[in-house]
């Protein structure tokens, strides 16, 4: 039953749906995402790997042959419930040269100090012409202390994957000024919520209203996208 549960909660908060509108603090930043990755997701194929894995949360989204899950065994969060299938030491991946056909990884190269040496490494692991999907916060609170390190533009991405032998052939936007407004004043109330009880009983009167505001509002006003939440980056290793 608890195990069951797990599963039915983490499904709301990595794909939520109408149960989520109405109580998920993360309805409008998770929603997008989960969106955007599913209509990219043709490119991860063949042997992949998941880079900063966690509970595989987008793995149902893509058509593999063999899916490895790669997470840092000392972060800022324990990992119980989690899908690992591999550690690794925070520097060396440990996969032989050209191993993957593609590699996909959602939200984890902000908590890497020294992302040029990943970089190397995801190039290195990487056959000639895969793609590589990557998911990265743009507008977000500091989290995972004290290993949270770096919020990227676009501009600073592409520069850091063509630096490292690959081809920027998509670099996408998520979300826009209004829904970042909602999602951070969302985030904010869930904060001061400290409480679990207290959450479960005031999310759905302070959460729903946020949500669907939101959403209309972002869906009827002028499009600003220099204010966004999301950077999603494809690229090809050349």
């Amino acid at each position: 039953m608890r195990q069951k549960l797990i599963e039915i909660y983490y499904k709301e908060m990595f794909n939520p749906r109408l149960i989520g509108l109405l109580i998920n603090p993360f309805f409008i930043i998770r929603s997008l995402l989960h969106k955007v990755i599913k209509q990219n997701s043709y490119y991860i194929k063949g042997k992949t790997l998941d880079f900063g894995c966690g509970r595989k949360p987008y793995k149902n989204l893509f058509k593999y042959d063999e899916y490895i899950g790669l997470d840092l065994e000392k972060s800022g969060h324990d990992h119980q419930d989690e899908n690992i299938d591999v550690y690794y030491d925070g520097i060396t991946i440990p996969f032989e040269d050209s191993y993957f056909d593609s590699i996909f990884s959602s939200e984890s190269f902000q908590c890497i100090f020294d992302i040029n040496n990943i970089l190397k490494e995801l190039s290195r692991v990487c056959k000639k012409d895969g793609y590589i999907l990557v998911t990265v916060p743009f507008m977000w609170e500091e989290n995972e202390a004290p290993y949270d390190s770096s919020r990227y533009t676009s501009f600073g991405l592409k520069y850091l994957f063509e630096k490292h032998n690959f081809k920027v052939i998509k670099s996408i936007k998520i979300g826009n000024y209004v829904d970042s407004i909602f999602q951070h004043i969302s985030n904010y109330i869930y904060h001061i919520l400290r409480f679990k009880v207290i959450r479960l009983i005031l999310n759905p009167v302070l959460i729903t209203p946020i949500n669907l505001l939101g959403i209309l509002l972002s869906k009827i006003s002028p499009k600003v996208d220099s204010y966004f939440l999301n950077n999603l980056i494809i690229a090809k290793k050349l």
